[in-house]
């Protein structure tokens, strides 16, 4: 076996150690690194340009808008207090009570053979619940029959607007004089006729009952 001799092993020895040197791997490694911090910090500073222009682009079209937002805006604060007021005054109206109709409903019952004096009419605003006081005097042969035949005929027309409405006697009392009434002296009555009603809102009207279904009605 021929001998083989190696003349340059030491240079490429140390040529192999300089290859392997922990220092010049280190910054090889450190270069790459650094090298790609370069590169993101680039890519950031782009991408942060490129926000910054976006957002300029949107500040300058907010400018724009933002005019008409704060007039639309006041607007419909506006409109909300309208709406608001409206249906204050819709609930007011609703609610309150109106004395021409029930006025016209004792005068209606009033005869010819009966007088008015005094009327007084008030109305609780929180209950809505009204008083009335009738203060009149009647005449004929029976003016006591005269009088309840008035609060009767009263009691029946207010309660078709009025139900659960109360008319009742505070005074009845025969008076000592007489009163010419058709040319004839008739005896006379005092009264005082109260009317209590409450005139807030109604319940509403119960549901009527559902209907059986078919197959129960075909049964049937």
């Amino acid at each position: 076996m021929p001998l083989q001799l190696n003349l340059l092993h030491e240079e490429i020895s140390q040529e192999r150690q300089r290859k392997r040197d922990p220092l010049k791997i280190s910054m090889y490694v450190g270069a790459a690194l650094a090298g790609l911090l370069a590169l993101n910090y680039l890519w950031s500073a782009y991408r942060t340009l490129s926000i910054k222009a976006h957002l300029s682009s949107v500040e300058r079209e907010w400018a724009k808008v933002e005019p008409q937002v704060t007039a639309a805006q006041k607007r419909a604060e506006q409109l909300n207090g309208i709406i608001s007021t409206t249906r204050t005054l819709d609930q007011f109206i609703d609610n309150r009570f109106f004395w021409a109709p029930m006025l016209e409903t004792i005068s209606r019952c009033v005869t010819p053979n009966l007088q008015i004096t005094s009327l007084d009419g008030t109305i609780e605003e929180q209950s809505k619940a009204i008083t009335i006081l009738l203060e009149g005097t009647a005449a004929g042969r029976e003016p006591r029959a005269v009088a309840e035949d008035f609060r009767q005929m009263l009691l029946e027309q207010l309660a078709k607007e009025q139900p659960g409405v109360k008319v009742e006697f505070r005074t009845l009392e025969d008076l000592d004089t007489l009163i010419s009434m058709g040319g004839n002296n008739v005896a006379a009555a005092h009264f005082i006729v109260s009317v209590n009603a409450n005139t807030g809102p109604k319940a509403p009207a119960s549901a009527p009952a559902e209907r059986k279904s078919k197959a129960r009605k075909e049964e049937s």
